[in-house]
């Protein structure tokens, strides 16, 4: 504590092994929540700093030294830093809220850089009348000052909770009140309507293995995944596991169960229907508890089994899709079955799938024009007639992106922060040719949640397109690998991704793995692969199939290219494929 600094303002710096040691009790303290690249930021950061190289610690430093990032990365566009460094702000907050309340060293990294911040608790000022030079009084003030301050920490603290739980009481009471009011009519006069969404029962989860942790992590991991399931718009979730009770109605039951053997962690879990006992989804997780932090891996797994069974093209909205009748009868579908339409639609690609999910959207939005789903389904509805408009037949016309505009535009004003919205303004922003204005919507809906495998996926899509190709590529990779989006949509992705990289023959074997029988888009992925590889057999017979089936394409080769690989020498290298390939890129390509 001799070593301890005092700057210019009279306040106390923490000491480098002070800061060492704090870091330590960070980074092996359960309520620091942070992934293995997220705890490698912090320590480089902090070690950076106290070796006097802090001004080298900027984006790409970062990127290339803690990630492992390749020399060409542009950190003006690729937020993977910034993402990481928002992360690891609220896991230190957290902790400090929770384990390290009394920490007598404060860590913190401001907003606006990445540079760390060290302190003692409540600044530690020294006490009056102190002489600055007085090696004496600057040790007293290192000494006694901290507890003093840190019991004044406390004690403030203690007020504030108290005033929070006062005011969280008075808030429940409330809450409750009115629940009442609604549950008797009192409100409204009538009673609530049953609703048409699924509704998930979450059982407890067993355990097996070595006694007194198992218990604990299947509670907290059950407890994880209801947090996350009550997140997801379209869906009841019901936490009582009474057949007999409000559980009985329920139309799926995720069963789950935990297994430990020493350090090892086995998860499973399975969604079963109701009416008939099918395991309609099943998975295990697998995970060290000498490796990660027990909460972390909780919340990890949780996240993906939220996002396996219930979001966008999850085991419940596939399931769901079946029970579609067709498009509006009478005006008497819901909203929910509409949603349920788009994702039916999805899966088939077909223009009367497309014609019965839009005209059911539009009447959705008519009769409840402040639900933002509704709306941001619309969007991506309208957006597909432009972006998928040769596999869907849709004519070629700048009106589908204006109605795209429109609805998303509508969607954002009633619900700014979703991330199915910021998605859907991501796309109809890349679309528009505004990469920038893409890229931050893009962001802040990975940000906003990053184990919605569909949202990570289509924002991996716009970063490679836009040539950020090593981060877009590896958010692909995981969309692919989780069985998301539409069949052959990502492999088409990792074919770009690999014929960029110059690997044509993975590049070929991804593309042959895309939807080339309903996609010409995709097809000329693949001739562009063939004429690069010099495959002339190949390379003919896809210009035959294309010139048949798609002269319109055919006729807008560039336009096309230019619509969707947004970097100058992507676009130059991908129409040097189909000039090799034959293809007079350049001029009306008809025969």
């Amino acid at each position: 504590m001799r070593n301890a600094k005092v700057n210019v303002l009279g306040s106390l710096e923490p000491t480098a092994d002070e800061i060492c040691r704090q870091v330590e009790r960070i980074l092996g303290s359960e309520e620091f929540h942070a992934p293995k690249r997220g705890r490698d930021f912090l320590e480089f950061v902090v070690n950076e700093t106290l070796a006097g190289r802090s001004g080298f610690l900027k984006a790409f430093t970062i990127a290339n030294v803690v990630f492992g990032r390749e020399a060409s990365f542009d950190p003006q566009n690729d937020p993977v830093v910034r993402i990481e460094a928002g992360r690891i702000r609220k896991a230190l907050e957290r902790y400090y809220l929770v384990a390290g309340r009394t920490d007598e060293v404060i860590i913190t990294v401001p907003k606006g850089g990445y540079v760390p911040h060290f302190e003692y608790a409540q600044g530690l000022l020294l006490p009056s009348g102190a002489n600055l030079e007085d090696p004496q009084a600057a040790e007293l003030s290192v000494q006694d000052s901290p507890r003093r301050a840190i019991r004044a920490s406390t004690r403030s603290a203690a007020r504030g909770v108290g005033i929070l739980i006062s005011m969280g009481f008075a808030l429940l009471a409330l809450a409750l009140a009115f629940a009442l009011s609604v549950w008797n009519g009192q409100t409204t006069g009538t009673p609530p309507l049953a609703s048409t969404h699924p509704k998930v029962l979450v059982e407890f989860f067993s355990e097996s293995g070595v006694a007194g942790a198992g218990p604990d992590i299947a509670r907290g991991l059950r407890d994880d995944v209801i947090g996350q399931l009550a997140r997801v718009d379209g869906i009841i979730v019901v936490a009582d596991p009474l057949r007999g009770g409000r559980g009985a109605g329920a139309d799926y039951s995720l069963q789950g169960n935990v297994q430990l053997d020493k350090s090892r962690l086995r998860a499973a879990a399975r969604l079963v229907r109701q009416s008939d006992g099918a395991v309609i989804w099943a998975r295990n997780f697998d995970a060290d508890l000498q490796a990660e932090n027990k909460l972390v891996i909780q919340a990890n797994i949780s996240r993906q089994i939220s996002s396996a069974i219930a979001h966008s093209d999850g085991a419940i909205l596939q399931t769901e899709t079946d029970k579609i009748v067709g498009p509006a009868q009478n005006g008497g579908q819901d909203d929910y079955a509409c949603t349920r339409a788009y994702y039916s639609y999805r899966r088939a690609m077909t223009a009367q799938s497309h014609a019965a999910a839009l005209e059911c959207l539009r009447q959705a939005t008519q009769r409840s024009p402040d639900n933002a789903a509704s709306w941001t389904v619309l969007a991506m509805v309208y957006l597909d007639e432009l972006r998928f408009r040769y596999k869907l037949g849709t004519p070629s016309s700048v009106q589908p992106l204006e109605m795209a505009t429109a609805a998303v535009e509508r969607a954002a004003s009633l619900a700014p922060s979703d991330p199915r919205v910021l998605q859907a303004l991501m796309l109809v922003g890349f679309f528009q040719g505004d990469v920038d204005k893409a890229l931050k919507a893009g962001t802040a809906a990975y940000a906003a949640n990053p184990g919605d495998v569909e949202v990570a996926g289509e924002y991996g899509y716009r970063l490679a397109l836009s040539g950020k190709w090593q981060s877009g590529c590896e958010l692909l990779s995981i969309a692919l690998n989780r069985d998301v989006g539409p069949s052959g949509y990502y492999e088409a992705g990792m074919a770009l991704c690999a014929f960029i990289k110059g690997d044509l023959e993975q590049a070929e074997r991804w593309s042959r793995k895309s939807d080339l029988a309903s996609n010409p888009v995709h097809r000329l992925v693949l001739l562009s692969i063939l004429g690069a590889a010099g495959k002339a057999e190949e390379a003919e017979a896809e210009q035959r199939w294309l010139y048949t089936h798609a002269p319109a394409l055919m006729a807008n080769i560039r336009e096309e290219v230019s619509l969707r690989l947004q970097r100058p020498e992507d676009r130059e290298r991908f129409l040097n494929g189909l000039r090799a390939s034959g293809i007079a890129v350049d001029t009306t390509a008809k025969r």
